[in-house]
């Protein structure tokens, strides 16, 4: 049609590494309001569509000394309030059995589980942004770079490889962004 200007869509997919980011608040001493976060990036890449998944370990119910109540409604707040495609799992816990003594190590590592939903749903997407600073990461990034696809990484100067920093097409860091991202300030438990 004569006169009309065509727009092209730009689709954008996030993956966020709750253990990552944890790192960046922590420092930060505030949490990140995810609304806030979404916005912003929905509007730095002009996106059409964007698609948040969050990725998160929590520990087993009883295994502390508080409730992991609150942490499921904040899951739930993510998935029902902000739309966000929200993947847990339980801590592991592995028993360590050294000369100091036996201990219980827990691990919570979702890498594998970031991977196959990037992989799987590539094709929905023309940009990949990833909230960590893993370089296990890096060959993902080059594969997603070789199909075509642009990728940015958001992670914290302390938390961040040096490889996954020049592995993409760009690299934020967090703390250092001045559009507000930041919600509430970090409590500490006593």
């Amino acid at each position: 049609m004569f006169g009309k200007k065509e727009t092209t869509a730009i689709r954008v997919s996030v993956f966020i590494d709750a253990a990552n980011l944890w790192e960046a608040q922590k420092a930060k001493e505030k949490m990140f309001d995810y609304d806030k976060l979404k916005n912003f990036l929905k509007n730095k890449y002009a996106a059409t569509e964007l698609n948040v998944f969050y990725y998160t370990a929590y520990p087993k119910e009883g295994t502390r000394e508080y409730s992991t109540d609150p942490k499921h409604k904040f899951y739930t707040y993510l998935k029902k309030g902000l739309g966000f495609t929200v993947r847990k799992k339980e801590l592991k816990r592995i028993s360590v059995h050294s000369d100091l003594g036996d201990s219980i190590l827990e691990k919570g590592n979702m890498d594998v589980e970031m991977t196959i939903d990037c992989l799987h749903t590539k094709s929905n997407y023309d940009i990949a942004i990833f909230f960590t600073g893993d370089s296990d990461f890096l060959p993902l990034v080059t594969y997603l770079k070789n199909g075509k696809k642009k990728v940015y990484i958001f992670s914290s100067k302390n938390n961040a490889s040096s490889e996954l920093k020049t592995g993409g097409d760009g690299y934020f860091d967090i703390l250092e962004l001045t559009d507000d991202i930041w919600g509430r300030d970090l409590k500490h438990r006593v």
